[in-house]
This record gives structure tokens, C-alpha cells and sequence, in this order.
């Protein structure tokens, strides 16, 4: 009996290890030759070393398709859990049949019962097509069609906000392979092995006669830059697996938990007396913000978010004594700073995420407002603005501003700083110019007829600025009669006094109105 059952150990062990080979060995050679590791070889190098636990690895074994393309299961990253899949392209090219839909669909909605992040390594063409009778065709009502290839979608959305998603794409994705993961929260790509898109190149040139590469219909770098689908470019796998695991280290595992708590060993007590000389107080001289941030962040430790994409904005997660933080800030070294209907659909994004996840966030402005012109208004505008304000005034988490420098118009609502938009706290620097317009085309408004019969038009054009810009830009006189304004600032003093406010708004609640849910502008 007892050799009865080592014969059968014995069997199981030879399968598992026969499933663990995919497609075969050259099949996995030929994924090696185009760059790519295998769909286990990824779960490896991104999750905590023997931590992964295979599920429903077995399903389509018996006719020569493990997993049905398809592996999934469970592990950690950095000792927290996480449910996974990797679509493997060694068997049946990864495309997503009745069972592949099936194990994409269960992960999901295992993670979310499980209240832990979701993380699909996508690598296929989309839904399996394929002859009547063909032996992979599974019958999709064994497992039910509502749980079947195109329904993938439905536990997707019902996680959104309430468990990070993350998808990686790691080889030439389409349709469903690319639609579930344009769902998530944060898509990355790699250089060289990711594409992403509805049509591939051939089908664009039987149709439009148009003929385009791969690579400029939907690389990495058309959508990290372009198109703004993705998020993250890495130049390797393990780069991006590397980059993962950080952007999970500062995110929760699901909405009702806050995000994880590091000793960075930075004192929140230190003052910075040389983050003044980064910002000219000259409003038309640009500077770097990320320089600023990093004087701010423990250890200059931050995290950006869609770098490459509207870069007139800056977004992304950094800690303040240890707890994470989201940062929206201008970048005064692109376009002035001004928003953009890009900048606007990435600032909405990264607000509505940042509160689903309990994390709260610092803006720091400095903006001339919204970027003037017809390509703008003809883009929407309007309604990509729309959509950061109903962000802004739909989040609930604490919101803490700090000025620096320009604040004009529709710069100061566009960035949530105007008074009723549910901002808890705005700070201002001495060298922040606050008003409806600049100084200068306030003057030009106001003073144009004056100005043109001066003797000298131009200097009593450069006094009035003046003027103006000691008077009514002056944050001090501002701060008199503006409620909203909450203190004014040394330099010196803004990580400390973030720090501080914090501390205060750490058990904020704040009740909404009962709804299904709102009709934000899209």
C-alpha cells in the first residue's frame, strides 16, 4: 500500500513538473530569444522568493494546454499578500480562452474577497480564436459565462478603490489584454517587448492601407508619453518587477486599511534653510519642482507617477515622517506650469486614487492657471478640467496646500486651493502672488487707457506692475482679507509644518451624501 502511494507521489511529481515546462523547451527558448522571460520566470523575480503558491494549474493539462495559457495563484511582496496572474505565451500563443478568462477573473475576485492587491503580467494577443471542435475550445458554461473571457471586466471594475490593481505588460497585448488592464490602477511597460492596442499593424493596413510598426502604433513609449495609457517605462522585466515592488510599499492593501507606516529614520523636525534658493522669486524664471519635493520627502525619497506624460504637472507618492503621501504639484519648467487638458485627466486620476486608498495629499502651486489657446479649447478643455474639480471637491481625504509662487484665476481652483473646494489647509510662502490675473495683465486690463497717455507709457506701465504686484499679489495683504489663506510660511519651515498638519488631520472624517455614485464629466 505504502509503495501504492509513493508510485502515485511519484506521478503527481512528474506532471507538476512536465505543467511547470509550459509549451515545452522551445517553446520557452523561442520566448527567451525575443528578450522575454516566462510567465513563471516573472512571478519569480517579482514576488518574495518561495512565496508563490500555484492554483488550477492543472486545467488543461490532458490535451496539452497547462493552465490554458495561464498561470495564477497567490504570494508576497515584501511579506504582504498578493493574488497574481501571468498569461503564458509558450501555450497556445497566451491568447484567453474560456479557462484563461475563467483564472483572470477568479484572481481578481479572490484578491478582492481577500481585501489584498491584484497583479496581472499580461503577454497575449486577446481572445482565443480558433475552428469548431478544436480541442482547446473548453465549454465556458462549465464555469458559468457570467465568469467567462469578456466578463473579466466586471470583477476588475467592482475592485476598483478598494484593492490596488497593477498590470504589467510584457509582450504584444490586445483586445481583452489590453482593456482589463486599462482598468486597473497603474500600467506598466518595457521597452522593446510591450505593445499595446485595439488593431494591430496588420489589420490597419488591410484596412486604412496605413502601414505602421509595432513599436509606433502602441510601445512603451507612445503610451507612457503619447497617449498616456501606461504609467511606468523600464528598460527590463526586472527593472519594472523591481519598480512594482516599490509602488507597493507605499499603497495599502485595500481601502480599509491606511497605507503601511516605514521608520525612514528622516527627523520631521528639520528645517531646510537652502530650499528658499530654488524658487526665484522672479515670476517669470522656471525651476525644477522635483527639486523642491525632494527637500521635502523623508531621505528626498519620491515615487513619480506618468513622469513622461504632461509633465506640466508633477503627481506621485513620497512619506512624510514615514506615512505616504500623495504629491500634486506644478512644474514651472513645462509650459510655465500651466494646466492642460492632459494635465487635467492625469491630476483627476492620481486625486480620485489617492482617496479611494486613504493617502493623503500635499499640492504645491505655483501656475499661471490654465494654458491658453485653441488646440485647448477644441481638446475639451472644459471638460478635462471638469474633471479635477469634481475630483477635488468629491475627495475626502486630508489636503494640505502650500504656494510657492504664482497662484492665479483658474490656477488656484484647477489646483483645489479656493476656499469651500474642501482643502483643509493652505500655506503660502512670502513670494507667492495670489489674484484673479497677474500682475501684469491685471494692469493691462485696468490701467490700458491711463497707460496710453503717460508721457512715458512704459514706465507707468512698470510702476502700476509694481504696484500692483507690493499690494494686491502680496501674499501678507492677501492673507488679510482671504480667510482661506491659513498662515504664510518660511521656506524653511514647509516639510515641518506639513509634518504638523498632518499630526491634526490624521482622523479626519467627513460624511457624504448617500448616492449610488456621481456623474463625474468624462
Amino acid at each position: 500500500m505504502e509503495n501504492e502511494m509513493e508510485q502515485k507521489i511519484q506521478k503527481l511529481r512528474e506532471v507538476k513538473e512536465r505543467l511547470a515546462q509550459g509549451g515545452g523547451a522551445e517553446k520557452i527558448a523561442r520566448q527567451h530569444q525575443q528578450g522575454k522571460l516566462t510567465a513563471r520566470e516573472r512571478i519569480d523575480r517579482l514576488l518574495d522568493p518561495g512565496s508563490f503558491v500555484e492554483l488550477n494549474r492543472f486545467v488543461g493539462h490532458e490535451i496539452g494546454a497547462p493552465g490554458d495559457g495561464i498561470v495564477t495563484g497567490y504570494g508576497t511582496i515584501d511579506g504582504r499578500q498578493v493574488c497574481i496572474y501571468s498569461q503564458d505565451a509558450t501555450v497556445l500563443g497566451g491568447s484567453v480562452g474560456p479557462y484563461h478568462g475563467y483564472l483572470m477573473y477568479r484572481t481578481t475576485e479572490r484578491a478582492l474577497e481577500m481585501g489584498v492587491p491584484a497583479i496581472g503580467l499580461l503577454d497575449s494577443p486577446g481572445a482565443r480564436a480558433m475552428k469548431m471542435g478544436h480541442p482547446a475550445a473548453f465549454d465556458a458554461a462549465r464555469h458559468g459565462e457570467e465568469k467567462s473571457v469578456h466578463s473579466v471586466y466586471m470583477p476588475i471594475t467592482q475592485a476598483s478603490g478598494v484593492i490596488p490593481q497593477i498590470s504589467a505588460i510584457l509582450g504584444s497585448c490586445a483586445g481583452v489584454s489590453v482593456y482589463a488592464p486599462a482598468l486597473t490602477d497603474f500600467i506598466f511597460m518595457v521597452d522593446g517587448i510591450s505593445h499595446m492596442f485595439i488593431t494591430g499593424p496588420r489589420v490597419i493596413e488591410s484596412v486604412l492601407s496605413e502601414e505602421i510598426s509595432k513599436e509606433d502604433l502602441g510601445g512603451a513609449r507612445v503610451h507612457t508619453q503619447i497617449s498616456g495609457v501606461a504609467d511606468f517605462r523600464d528598460k527590463s522585466e526586472d527593472a519594472c518587477f523591481k519598480r512594482i515592488r516599490k509602488l507597493l510599499s507605499f499603497l495599502p492593501s485595500n481601502n480599509r486599511e491606511p497605507p503601511p507606516v516605514v521608520d525612514t529614520g528622516d527627523d520631521p523636525e528639520r528645517l531646510d534653510d537652502t530650499i528658499a534658493d530654488i524658487v526665484p522669486t522672479t515670476p517669470y524664471l522656471s525651476y525644477d519642482m522635483h527639486q523642491v519635493i525632494a527637500r521635502l520627502v523623508d531621505n528626498g525619497d519620491f515615487f513619480e507617477v506618468k513622469r513622461e506624460f504632461a509633465a506640466e504637472v508633477i503627481v506621485g507618492f513620497g512619506r512624510l515622517e514615514g506615512h505616504t503621501v500623495g504629491f500634486i504639484a506644478n512644474q514651472p519648467m513645462i509650459m510655465a506650469g500651466a494646466l492642460t487638458y492632459h494635465s487635467s485627466d492625469k491630476q483627476a486620476r492620481f486625486i480620485r486614487f489617492c482617496d479611494c486608498f486613504n493617502i493623503p495629499i500635499v499640492i504645491l502651486v505655483d501656475t499661471p492657471a490654465y494654458m491658453p489657446g485653441s488646440d485647448q479649447e477644441h481638446a475639451g478643455i472644459i471638460r478635462h478640467g471638469a474633471k479635477v474639480l469634481y475630483s477635488w471637491c468629491e475627495a475626502v481625504v486630508p489636503r494640505i496646500a502650500v504656494l510657492l509662487r504664482k497662484g492665479y484665476g483658474g490656477g488656484m481652483i484647477g489646483m483645489g486651493v479656493m476656499a469651500g473646494m474642501g482643502t483643509d489647509l493652505v500655506f503660502a510662502w512670502p513670494s507667492a502672488e495670489i489674484g484673479v490675473l497677474g500682475p501684469e495683465q491685471s494692469v493691462d486690463l485696468f490701467y490700458a487707457e491711463e497707460i496710453s497717455k503717460a508721457e512715458d507709457p512704459e514706465a507707468y506701465r512698470a510702476q502700476k506692475v509694481k504696484e500692483y504686484r507690493d499690494f494686491y499679489a502680496n501674499p501678507i495683504s492677501v492673507a488679510s482679507q482671504a480667510t482661506y489663506i491659513h498662515d504664510i510660511i518660511e521656506p524653511r519651515e514647509t516639510r515641518r509644518r506639513l509634518i504638523s498638519a498632518l499630526r491634526l488631520l490624521r482622523n479626519k472624517q467627513v460624511s457624504k451624501y448617500p448616492k449610488r455614485h456621481g456623474n463625474i464629466p468624462l
